[in-house]
């Protein structure tokens, strides 16, 4: 018997729980009470739920997203062509980031956010920046009106006087107003990070304040580190693991450059790190530190990262953190004229980097990035009979390798239906779109790119 009045059966699909305890289904169903999964299981019956049919579907946990700037999605497609320097010269230090208005900044999340569960990806990280309190407001609002289940890592302006390496420049008092006025329990969707600037981007000095700052706080502190033309130079993690400040709360993002001793340290020490392979190939932050972290002991978490120059969906970069990884090892074998045998990094692998081992960084490991009983219900359901998937022989290949976005029929978060046959539910897109279209026309009125990109943005 179900314990509540309202709930979900999701009947006779294949379940990729990616807890060992629960295993995987060919065919299995999953009992959602409130917001909690109850029972995993064939032949599970309750009158009182709402059946949702899941035959020939895959049904998984929902994608964990460690680190994204959602509030980008507003300038989608205008960075498809920019190293980290140009971007860095549109976006911050005076540009289009400090033009925002705190109603650009709501819609900017909001349509963000909503991007991301449209792709199935229920948990992010928001990388944020903002200006004003009021903007720090506005851009909370829309992730909490979206519906999705995310970490606002909370940062500091993106000027330079902020963002050098001699600035002692640090959070306002308005930081423990943030926390306390929209982050006082940890028992909801939305949760509190410290997005800091880390040694390579500010004083010494200031940085250990901060990362003291987020313990202080109880919040995740997550750092870019280790990448670049400066990341093997500075030795960041390693001073860091010497004065005892790297621990399970610090979120280090990217680490291409960083030596194979600092791998190790990160990894010992309990630390995630965030691989976010597309935007690093392309922009030039260094090769994808997958491998490099796994060979010491870690295991990486996936981001998107930088919105304004891919897509929001974790499908392509379960795909770019899979093949730039084989494609690497790969063409190790070939230099030493053999042939590669079995492939170094696996389907399986890749899917717990977005799933378990992402909510685990962000410290919601006992919530989500699994199916199991006792778990809140953030889950997704992929059609296997669209053409790019069927036939399904391997469910986890199938997921790592062919989905996409289009295959997502259904979306929960924390036992709330956000997508189902397609479609997200009780969202006013025209009026969103509108709403976005609007604050972009007025940040392109404040802020031009180059004279060669103005007809492309215009």
């Amino acid at each position: 018997m179900c314990l509540v009045e309202k709930g979900y059966l999701l009947k006779n699909g294949c379940v990729l729980s990616m807890d060992p305890s629960v295993g995987q289904y060919a065919r299995a169903d999953v009992l959602i009470e409130g917001s909690i999964i109850t029972a995993i299981r064939p032949d599970l019956e309750c009158e009182e739920a709402i059946v949702i049919d899941a035959s020939d579907m895959i049904i998984l946990p929902g994608l964990v997203d460690t680190h994204r700037h959602v509030w980008e999605s507003l300038l989608r497609t205008a960075g498809t062509n920019w190293s980290l320097p140009v971007y860095l010269q549109n976006l911050y230090y005076g540009a289009m980031g400090s033009k925002l208005r705190p109603q650009d900044s709501y819609i900017a999340n909001l349509l963000g956010s909503l991007e991301a569960l449209n792709a199935g990806v229920t948990t992010i990280l928001d990388w944020s920046m903002p200006y004003t309190p009021d903007h720090t407001d506005e851009l909370v609002r829309g992730l909490r009106d979206a519906g999705i289940r995310a970490v606002f890592a909370y940062g500091v302006p993106g000027e330079t006087e902020y963002w050098n390496r001699e600035s002692r420049l640090t959070y306002s008092a308005d930081v423990r107003r943030v926390k306390l006025q929209h982050f006082s329990s940890n028992d909801q969707l939305l949760t509190f990070g410290l997005a800091i600037r880390g040694p390579e981007f500010s004083h010494w000095d200031t940085a250990v304040d901060e990362i003291r700052l987020a313990r202080e706080l109880d919040a995740i502190c997550s750092m870019h580190a280790g990448f670049g033309s400066w990341g093997s130079v500075d030795r960041s993690v390693a001073r860091m693991a010497e004065h005892g400040l790297l621990g399970p709360d610090v979120n280090l993002v990217h680490g291409n450059t960083m030596g194979i001793d600092e791998y190790k340290l990160l990894a010992d020490s309990g630390a995630s790190l965030s691989v976010t392979p597309e935007v690093e190939m392309m922009m030039g932050h260094g090769y994808p530190a997958t491998g490099a972290f796994l060979e010491q002991g870690g295991t990486p978490t996936l981001g998107v990262d930088v919105v304004t120059s891919t897509g929001g969906d974790m499908f392509s970069q379960m795909k770019f953190a899979l093949q730039a990884e084989r494609a690497k090892m790969n063409e190790l074998a070939l230099e030493n004229g053999e042939m590669p045998g079995e492939l170094n990094l696996q389907s399986r692998q890749v899917l717990r980097f977005a799933t378990s081992a992402g909510a685990q960084a962000l410290g919601l490991g006992s919530k989500v990035g699994t199916l199991a009983p006792g778990k809140e219900a953030d889950l997704i359901m992929i059609r296997t009979t669209d053409l790019n998937l069927f036939p399904v022989h391997d469910p986890i290949g199938a997921v790592v390798q062919f989905a996409n976005p289009s295959n997502l029929d259904t979306v929960f978060v924390a036992g709330r239906l956000v997508k189902q046959g397609g479609k997200l539910i009780g969202v006013d897109l025209d009026k969103i779109r509108r709403q976005a279209m609007e604050s972009k026309v007025y940040l392109l009125q404040q802020y031009r790119f180059s004279d060669a990109e103005r007809i492309v943005y215009s």
